[in-house]
């Protein structure tokens, strides 16, 4: 038999999100990079993490990738894992945000009841969709790990787009066409809806 929580409780420090913010000077968001293999996930995260840097904003990429090397090396790619893998990382985004950072994830993440699941956990107003689009042929075209050959070959099983599906998301916050624009053009995209929607302006962020 599994021990008990019951007897846990959560504890608070005297420091609040509201006195981060302040030392940041930013309200602290989770960038959810959703899409295909090959779409720009990981290209567009580090060239937005470098650019939200160069605004002064403090900030930190959560790659899938990197994330499988780490903090979910235990789980394969079934459904059921792939669940566990968002909501590992769902989890540490929002902990991050509390910290007052803003964090760039960059996860296929394919079902949409996943990433509902990781808005509900990173928080209301904190989660911001980001939907690159690239078709299945597109991304098969540029892919440089030349997985999509080996999916098609059978040579990898549960292979998103080939094997295993992609529910794009119904009302992502933004939605960007990477097989028709530049990384350099996406990450404008992206940092002037975080502009518009007063996120990443640098010493005018509302501590509200």
């Amino acid at each position: 038999m599994g021990q008990s929580h019951s007897f846990l409780q959560r504890v608070h420090g005297k420091v609040t999100t509201r006195d981060r913010m302040q030392l940041f000077r930013q309200k602290p968001v989770t960038i959810w990079l959703t899409g295909l293999s090959a779409a720009g996930k990981s290209t567009i995260a580090f060239q937005l993490e470098e650019q939200l840097l160069s605004l002064g904003h403090a900030c930190y990429v959560l790659d899938g990738d990197n994330i499988r090397h780490g903090l979910a090396c235990d789980l394969t790619f079934d459904k059921k894992d792939r669940r566990e893998n968002i909501r590992r990382v769902a989890h540490v985004a929002q902990l991050m945000n509390d910290a007052g950072l803003i964090v760039i994830t960059a996860l296929i993440s394919p079902m949409r009841e996943d990433r509902a699941m990781a808005r509900d956990i990173v928080g209301p107003g904190k989660f911001v969709e980001t939907y690159l689009s690239a078709s299945v042929e597109a991304c098969a075209h540029r892919d440089p790990k030349g997985l999509y050959a080996k999916a098609r070959a059978g040579e990898i099983t549960s292979f998103t787009g080939i094997s295993a599906p992609y529910e794009a998301p119904d009302d992502p916050e933004l939605k960007i066409d990477t097989a028709m624009e530049t990384p350099a053009e996406s990450v404008a995209k992206i940092l002037a809806y975080l502009h518009d929607n007063g996120l990443a302006d640098p010493g005018q962020a509302e501590c509200s």
